[in-house]
């Protein structure tokens, strides 16, 4: 197990997370990776769905790290971004400012503008109920999707990025908030390879235009 970091999640978001693994890879497959994290006692105990912050940093990367160790590399990061997908529809899209994002008078302004307040609000909710510190800055063609400290990667140490499951979360959240389109994501800096701070770029176009 990874250093404990003192940073957490609420129970909630662990929560959806784990309850996306389960929905991506079935019970079995849940299983197998808590077993992997040394998360053995979550198997038939999931997280409360609470807002108190409990869910250490450790744990998260923990869970990614098994899952490349199951998958390898490159399975693992396909793994990895569809948990964050389903992550994020099976709780997230309802949470906080997101909630009203499929209100029909939210989708009649302007492309641009909603993927603006989707991203911003997305990392609003990170910073406000979790020690996920993040913000949006403007780089031009793209957003800059920025985390002080991802749990995705708390501790590990790689050549490449790996917060492939907060990729995903982002690549949904988009989806949700555009009314269907998608966003090419990338995560162009990490901690875990040397980075001071996690980097996602985010297209401001849709795929396709």
């Amino acid at each position: 197990m990874l250093e404990p970091s003192g940073l957490y999640y609420p129970n909630r978001f662990a929560r959806w997370f784990l309850l996306a693994m389960e929905d991506v890879m079935g019970k079995h497959g849940l299983s197998a990776i808590l077993n992997l994290a040394d998360l053995q006692a979550t198997i038939d105990h999931l997280p409360p769905d609470t807002l108190a912050r409990q869910f250490d940093f450790a744990y998260m990367a923990a869970l990614n790290e098994a899952l490349e160790t199951m998958y390898g590399a490159r399975g693992g990061r396909g793994m990895a971004l569809r948990i964050g997908r389903a992550c994020f529809s099976r709780g997230m899209k309802h949470f906080g400012a997101l909630a009203g994002m499929s209100d029909p008078a939210f989708q009649a302004i302007p492309l641009d503008q909603r993927v603006e307040v989707g991203v911003r609000a997305l990392a609003g909710i990170y910073t406000r109920f979790s020690d996920q510190q993040s913000i949006v800055e403007d780089a031009g063609e793209h957003y800059h999707f920025v985390t002080a400290y991802s749990p995705m990667c708390w501790g590990r140490s790689a050549d490449r990025p790996v917060c492939h499951a907060l990729a995903g979360i982002l690549q949904e959240g988009l989806r949700w908030c555009s009314g269907g389109y998608e966003f090419h994501t990338q995560e162009i800096a990490c901690r875990a390879a040397g980075a001071d701070q996690c980097v996602f770029r985010i297209n401001k176009k849709p795929i396709g235009q």
